[in-house]
């Protein structure tokens, strides 16, 4: 019974990583579910047996990547122990060095997944849409967590800290799209100390 669960959850992870990959280095469109099993070495009735379409999957891949997202390198970056203002250093010294990593093993930079899902599927898929919306609100949360730290702190002047936390996120996911287009990673270590600088103004 253990060996039958082991083998399952190991079936499982091998499409998830295959799909993740593919979708990331591609496309969600391009990909079809015949080529993932291939990937993967599995059977199409083990591919159903764990999810009923490619959407489901992709709604798997999205939390997998978010699950691993928010363990990772961003938990790590907003890592308390670290000085607020600090933190937007290490996420954007983070973000370049995946990036980095990911270009030098494939020739070309993936870009952010979700960005990437998102630009692809939003206008076609609102239950997909709304997946990701919330992957990008709980790292917004974090953004906001860590100016209004600042703020408290004094390393930082009062402001609107939803409105900037919002302002960052789309200005780190737009640097990382622009070094995608430019297939050039260095983009968000030239851009991406610039984070520091927004703030949008509180409204009384």
């Amino acid at each position: 019974m253990m060996r039958n669960m082991h083998l399952e959850t190991d079936t499982r992870t091998r499409i998830l990583a295959t799909a993740r990959e593919m979708f990331h280095g591609r496309s969600y469109a391009d990909v079809g579910i015949q080529e993932i099993c291939e990937g993967a070495k599995v059977q199409k009735g083990s591919f159903y047996h764990f999810f009923p379409s490619k959407h489901s999957l992709a709604m798997a891949v999205i939390d997998d990547m978010a699950d691993d997202w928010a363990h990772g390198f961003v938990a790590e970056a907003f890592d308390p122990s670290l000085p607020p203002v600090e933190r937007l250093d290490y996420l954007v010294d983070a973000a370049y060095y995946w990036q980095k990593a990911a270009t030098d093993i494939e020739g070309r930079m993936p870009g952010c997944l979700f960005g990437n899902l998102a630009l692809e599927m939003s206008t076609r898929d609102d239950v997909m849409r709304a997946k990701l919306n919330a992957v990008f609100d709980r790292a917004r949360d974090k953004f906001r967590a860590t100016l209004d730290e600042a703020v408290q702190a004094g390393a930082l002047a009062a402001m609107d800290t939803e409105a900037t936390a919002s302002a960052m996120l789309a200005y780190l996911e737009g640097i990382i799209l622009l070094a995608k287009t430019r297939n050039d990673p260095d983009v968000i270590l030239v851009l991406g100390p610039a984070i520091k600088t927004l703030r949008i103004e509180l409204n009384h």
